[in-house]
């Protein structure tokens, strides 16, 4: 608890640095002292993730759909609405109701704002670094920071590399990063001031002969595995770990020099070594696993302290507290899209973790002022787009979003351009978890689009496929969303479809979750029958049609107006009762 007069001390840097409500939300409640965290331990860990490059303020709604199966059943992260806010004892609380689940968004934005934006994220960060000391904090980022804008995919990524030079983050691993092809990726981390470092990715045996540039010839690891940091009273060792999967999700042919994989032996002999060879204090694991991948990891190495993750978009309140045959691992997972920022703070005596404290922050921008050479900064890179980017296409009557396991709005609007434009039947999209939310009666811009479009392999198709094709893709995604084992689940979401309805039974094994299929007609969806299906962001081969954007644009500029007859979200059966559903 504070006592009066550190309340009063935090509360004058809090007006310095310019964190009170701003006047246009004065009618709503913001506690004034929800950024000055008090100084506790030795230690203080920053950590973000998963912003997918939005430098702007964005609005972002929470999924009501994030089923957990088996084990991780009625468990966080596989928590909405309700069920969520019980189990972290949130309830009453409407500002984080707000921030961490879906319910009332409609009205909650209204009072709430937007959230995140860099400036804004600078001066919390900017405020928490001086309550703990500058000597005594690390900022780390979890990756999937240089992909997801405009401004990012036409500067490849270069925009965030100096936002998160200007922000101060020391330490980051990656995911998308990737997607930029790998001399540019080595590029933009000869630009950044901090340190990218991945234990799991290594060269490939014929790229180590030909002699490519990596940071262990010996090892054939391309990165850093590890670093140590030296604050002020400890010592801290991290290490990085990238998606495991990224030459699955993401085309291979990006980075066909490089291997990636889980790597938990190898993990677990590192953390040995690096525990024997600097003794540090703490050991950190910075990861884009994604937190089932986490969760089963803290389980079963020993040696890791703090696992500080991301790639699934989960915001998680509170560390959890995971046993392993050793002690206890904390887990964590930041959100996403510059909403949240986590803040640990530790504390460290006869070098060992004693005690800890952790807070998930949303990122309210409304309520904080933001930093003015971040803003600056964030100016002069959107400058030359702005034309691009601010274009008005039309008009939405309802909430768009993205985030969850099956569909969203967004989604719907994406499958929908795209069987319009492609003359097709049937439409896929992919489950990606990247994307921003448009409020009910605004205007969607091309910014918008971006958002959820933009990435280096944006092409589109039209092709045939049988039903049993069809199936065989449901199967196949699903198998990588719902796989009781997590380290088999490879993708995001769940793709989503167009045109067509089916039933899905997530606890059922691969070749038996999808049946039903129907199409928007009802006519059965039959096996042996070829039907044209529209798509893009193909990853073995490049498709040859135009951007997706461009489609979308097009659809939204003729309809003038979105909404929706229908959405094709599938039935779900088995799963009656799941704290990961709310339907709506």
């Amino acid at each position: 608890m504070l006592d009066r007069r550190e309340f009063i001390q935090l509360l004058t840097i809090a007006c310095m640095q310019g964190l009170l409500p701003g006047s246009g939300f004065a009618r709503t409640k913001f506690p004034q002292d929800m950024y000055a965290v008090p100084k506790f331990g030795s230690a203080r860990l920053l950590h973000f993730t998963d912003c997918h490059a939005q430098l702007m303020p964005i609005y972002f709604r929470e999924p009501h759909v994030n089923i957990g199966i088996g084990n991780a059943a009625g468990k966080p992260p596989h928590l909405v609405g309700r069920a969520l806010l019980d189990y972290f004892e949130l309830s009453g609380n409407e500002l984080l109701t707000h921030a961490f689940t879906h319910l009332d968004y409609n009205a909650a934005v209204e009072s709430y704002g937007k959230v995140g934006g860099f400036a804004h994220l600078a001066t919390v960060v900017k405020q928490l670094r001086s309550i703990a000391g500058e000597q005594n904090c690390l900022l780390l980022d979890g990756g999937d920071t240089w992909q997801g804008s405009g401004t990012a995919l036409q500067t490849l990524g270069m925009d965030m590399v100096g936002a998160c030079n200007l922000l101060g983050v020391d330490i980051m691993t990656g995911h998308w990063e990737f997607t930029y092809h790998d001399q540019q990726v080595l590029k933009n981390i000869d630009a950044f001031n901090g340190e990218f470092i991945a234990q799991n990715i290594f060269a490939t045996e014929e790229a180590l002969f030909e002699g490519i540039d990596v940071f262990d010839e010996d090892s054939g690891h391309v990165f850093k595995p590890y670093t140590i940091k030296e604050l002020a009273n400890c010592r801290i060792a991290v290490i990085g770990q990238a998606f495991p999967y990224t030459p699955v999700a993401n085309p291979k042919r990006f980075i066909p020099n490089w291997t990636f994989g889980i790597n938990d032996s190898e993990m677990q002999h590192l953390v040995n070594t690096i525990r024997q060879r600097h003794q540090p204090d703490v050991v950190v694991l910075l990861s884009h696993n994604g937190a089932d991948v986490d969760l089963k990891m803290a389980s079963t190495l020993t040696g890791i302290d703090i696992i500080l993750g991301g790639h699934t978009h989960d915001g998680i309140p509170r560390a959890l507290e995971i046993n392993n045959p050793a002690g206890v691992t904390l887990v964590t997972n930041a959100g996403s899209n510059g909403k949240f920022l986590g803040v640990m703070d530790l504390d460290i005596k006869n070098g060992k973790l004693q005690n800890y404290r952790y807070k998930l922050l949303p990122i309210f921008s409304n309520f904080v002022s933001p930093d003015p050479e971040m803003e600056n900064y964030i100016h002069s890179v959107r400058k030359p787009h702005l034309e691009w980017l601010s274009e008005v296409l039309g008009e939405t009557e309802t909430t768009l979003y993205r985030r969850g396991n099956f569909n969203g709005t967004f989604d719907q609007l994406i499958c929908d351009a795209l069987r319009q434009e492609n003359d097709a039947q049937i439409s896929l999209s992919p489950g990606f978890r990247w994307g921003t939310t448009v409020p009910v009666n605004s205007s969607i811009t091309m910014e918008h689009v971006l958002d959820q479009t933009c990435m280096t392999y944006p092409e589109t198709y039209r092709r045939e496929m049988t039903g049993e094709n069809l199936k065989l893709i449901l199967e196949d995604v699903c198998d990588n969303l719902f796989n009781p084992n997590p380290y088999f689940q490879q993708g995001g979401d769940m793709v989503r479809v167009g045109g067509m309805d089916y039933t899905c039974n997530p606890n059922e094994s691969i070749g038996k979750r999808i049946s039903n299929m129907t199409l928007d007609d009802g006519t059965a969806v039959e096996l042996n029958k070829s039907y044209p299906v529209a798509g893009w962001a193909t990853v073995n081969e490049k498709a040859p049609g135009p951007p997706v954007w461009e489609q979308v644009a097009t659809y939204i500029k003729h309809s003038k107006s979105v909404k929706f007859d229908k959405l094709n979200t599938p039935k779900l059966v088995g799963v009656d009762g799941n704290p990961g559903l709310d339907k709506i």
